[in-house]
């Protein structure tokens, strides 16, 4: 392993309320459910905890509630080595949750409640603009308020901060976030509401990843696609990572573990398409594995993966 990684990561704090079903149900209609789980999520934690993992120091910036997942959830990260003391209480606010249902076949669909992760400021960002200032590589998603997001990243270019947004949940973005960042990764349904503003695109995914490029200027692009793995766009180079091809069992915070795993190796100084191929093993590992943070790998098991 190269130097290790300094991480800074902003963003959402929840619990995860899992239960696995055989099917969602239709609206008016109720089902029985397998299994129940409450698993540490959202999904800048899960992001702080994979790049723990994976190696690196990592900080976590954000808010939980003044309730007993609240207190729960800030320990556990600090159990993972996470350093929580920009992590704030916001009085009165429930920490945030996501109700989470898993499919037989390892497809999800979930409901989430930010909760006090509503409640993370530009104010609070700025108090935190030390850790983002040491960091090799700030990461960043959309389940906070987007003053806070666009507060994060102003900071970061302003101190030469490398800086990933994964765009999710996706909504239309201002030009000049899209631009502050250095490396967007979207899916392909994310990348579409981007440029277009709805969940589809006219086009194939060469023509997606130019259509986003436009908009964000000189920031690399890169699309996941599923089992199609990822496309992307650094500078005027394009290529393909292949998707490792294991069997999934839940795909939650699978796109997470991606993010880390790039954030983890840019940061320990390997070019991108390196990074890329790193992530897409600790992603493969992580859907091979029921919940958010219970199934992110660990560094060596990542090393050790062939994908066969």
């Amino acid at each position: 392993m190269s130097q290790k990684a300094k991480i800074a990561v902003v963003g959402s704090i929840n619990m995860d309320l899992v239960a696995t079903v055989t099917r969602s149900p239709v609206p008016g209609e109720t089902i029985s459910g397998q299994h129940f789980a409450m698993i540490s999520g959202g999904k800048g934690a899960n992001q702080a905890v994979a790049a723990a993992r994976l190696g690196a120091e990592v900080t976590m910036i954000g808010c939980v509630g003044d309730d007993l997942f609240g207190v729960q959830l800030t320990a556990q990260l600090r159990q993972e080595g996470i350093d929580t003391q920009y992590i704030r209480t916001a009085a009165g606010q429930s920490t945030g949750v996501a109700l989470i249902q898993v499919q037989q076949e390892g497809g999800n669909s979930i409901v989430v409640v930010a909760g006090a992760n509503g409640e993370v400021t530009p104010e609070q960002v700025e108090e935190a603009e030390a850790a983002i200032r040491s960091a090799d590589v700030l990461l960043l998603q959309l389940e906070i308020p987007l003053p806070a997001v666009q507060k994060a990243a102003e900071i970061a270019r302003r101190h030469g901060v490398r800086t990933i947004l994964n765009p999710a949940p996706a909504v239309p973005l201002p030009e000049e976030l899209l631009q502050s960042v250095d490396l967007l990764t979207p899916n392909e349904t994310e990348a579409a509401i981007l440029t277009t503003g709805e969940a589809r695109f006219d086009g194939g995914i060469t023509d997606l990843i130019g259509a986003l490029k436009r908009m964000a200027g000189g920031t690399d692009v890169l699309i996941t696609h599923g089992e199609l793995g990822a496309f992307y766009q650094i500078g005027d180079t394009a290529g393909h990572q292949p998707a490792y091809n294991v069997k999934a069992v839940d795909t939650t915070a699978a796109g997470d573990c991606f993010n880390a795993g790039i954030a983890v190796r840019w940061g320990e100084g390997a070019e991108l398409p390196q990074a890329f191929q790193f992530a897409s093993k600790a992603a493969a590992l992580a859907v091979t594995r029921f919940g958010a943070q219970t199934s992110l790998p660990v560094r060596t098991e990542v090393e050790r993966f062939t994908g066969e």
